[in-house]
């Protein structure tokens, strides 16, 4: 692709994104609580969002990691408040946001759920940023490098792909346990920039508004709201859309990862999780019941092979427990065959 070509494609990203007018069936279920004024916002095309669940601290030290962003870019912020009664995050972003620190919305989507969330933040910058050309998303417990947003929306405009992830780099709060940022739970699925077969997580992206306007809302299924998994499903939705994905490993952030994220019964239960989410999603794209028995065979396979992977995974890491992980993924895809799920996300505050 030429560099003229590339302005081309988007400058007409840019007019597709400004004539467009989003239609919705059902009323907003968010309400705003703060904003910056509408002439400060009509000619964004970049928009970060945050879902945020009583971690006030948190998300101020990421929103600040945003305002220490280099490159010059202009873009505003969307901060979803997803507690709604004492909606601490709302009202510290709210303050932050009159204090000048960045420009955008705090919105506090009262139905607690991870999808809600995303939905109410996607929604929300779909009909208060005319000129939208994609949005970008970080979580109340990370922070983004200062070339964080500069290098996604650096391949954006010459990447031929529609969906971007970046690296996350796990920090643990008990330093002895940093060797399990070679867990996969906490390892990013990619090392290398470029052209990648799919996205798995919302915790780094970047996504082009054409994605959204073909996938239609809501754009993540509020099934997902308390296993997790949504993001998983969506991304599974928009490659069958024939959308394209890209990694940007220089596009970075840092996950603050609390002491309980680094014990045995989390780990496992993340494990299971990641295991039925897998199951759940495969059997959505295998209707049926002769879709639901390949499905089971496969997960009877990954058991029998998780013993092989499991003894090279805990060689190579040399670890034991993290040689457990492939017996947990296909232990969490047999449990949800009866119905059994981990909703680790029914109680954000612990997860």
């Amino acid at each position: 692709m030429t560099m003229a070509s590339q302005t081309n494609e988007s400058t007409t990203r840019g007019e597709r994104a400004r004539s467009a007018a989003p239609a919705f069936d059902t009323p907003e279920s968010f309400e705003i609580a703060a904003r910056s004024a509408p002439d400060e916002l009509s000619h964004v095309t970049s928009v970060v969002c945050i879902p945020t669940f009583r971690r006030p601290d948190m998300l101020e030290a990421t929103l600040r990691s945003l305002a220490g962003q280099k490159g010059g870019h202009d873009f505003a912020v969307i901060v979803v408040e997803n507690e709604g009664i004492e909606r601490a995050g709302a009202a510290r972003a709210s303050a932050l946001l009159a204090d000048g620190l960045f420009k955008g919305l705090v919105i506090v989507e009262p139905r607690q759920g991870n999808c809600k969330a995303y939905n109410a933040a996607w929604r929300c910058a779909l009909t208060r940023f005319p000129a939208l050309e994609q949005i970008l998303g970080i979580d109340d417990d990370e922070e983004a490098d200062p070339g964080w947003l500069d290098a996604l929306i650096t391949a954006a405009r010459t990447a031929p792909a529609d969906l971007f992830g970046g690296s996350v780099t796990p920090v643990f709060a008990d330093d002895s346990r940093a060797w399990l940022s070679a867990h996969p739970v906490f390892r990013s699925h990619y090392g290398t920039s470029g052209p990648v077969p799919m996205l798995y997580s919302s915790a780094n992206y970047l996504i082009r508004r054409d994605v959204l306007d073909k996938l239609g809302f809501p754009f993540l299924d509020e099934s997902f709201d308390f296993t997790g998994g949504g993001d998983t499903d969506f991304f599974t939705r928009a490659k069958a859309a024939g959308f394209r994905f890209w990694w940007v490993q220089e596009a970075a952030q840092r996950e603050t990862m609390p002491k309980r994220r680094s014990e045995f019964d989390w780990i496992h239960a993340r494990g299971l999780r990641n295991g039925a989410i897998s199951a759940a999603i495969e059997r959505r794209q295998n209707p049926g019941p002769g879709g639901r028995l390949r499905v089971l065979a496969k997960s009877l396979v990954l058991l029998a092979a998780s013993v092989p992977r499991g003894l090279a995974l805990g060689t190579r890491t040399r670890s034991a427990l993290i040689g457990l992980y492939h017996a947990q993924v296909a232990l969490g895809r047999l449990m949800s065959e009866f119905g059994v799920t981990n909703e680790q996300y029914r109680k954000p505050e612990k997860n």
